[in-house]
């Protein structure tokens, strides 16, 4: 059975009350999005970001990472001491560091 649009004249009210929800949705939309825009633009002007502490302490994290100033002489000799298995460390001593950073920063 083949159906086309048009044949019965209830169908064509039909489709006009469609196309004429749809260009009144149509028109609606865009005076919303025009009111949001204006909305986007004047927030602009009075936005205030609030950084948290944490947020902060990444950040300068990051800045320190990616300092230039690394002494790759010094990298390099550590790496071959570790890589020959000579480099030892005192893990109770890196453990005992650990926790006074952890309180340093807690402060």
């Amino acid at each position: 059975m083949k159906v086309t649009k048009g044949q019965n004249p209830l169908m064509k009210s039909i489709d006009s009350a469609k196309a004429n929800d749809s260009t009144k949705d149509i028109k609606s939309l865009d005076k919303n999005a025009k009111a949001q825009t204006m909305n986007a633009n004047n927030v602009g002007n009075t936005s205030k970001v609030n950084v948290s502490e944490q947020a902060k302490h990444i950040q300068k994290a990051k800045e320190i990472a990616s300092d230039q100033s690394i002494d790759h002489a010094k990298v390099a000799r550590l790496q071959k001491l570790i890589d020959e298995g000579k480099y030892n460390i005192d893990a109770s001593a890196v453990a005992d560091r650990m926790v006074d950073e952890h309180f340093m920063m807690k402060s």
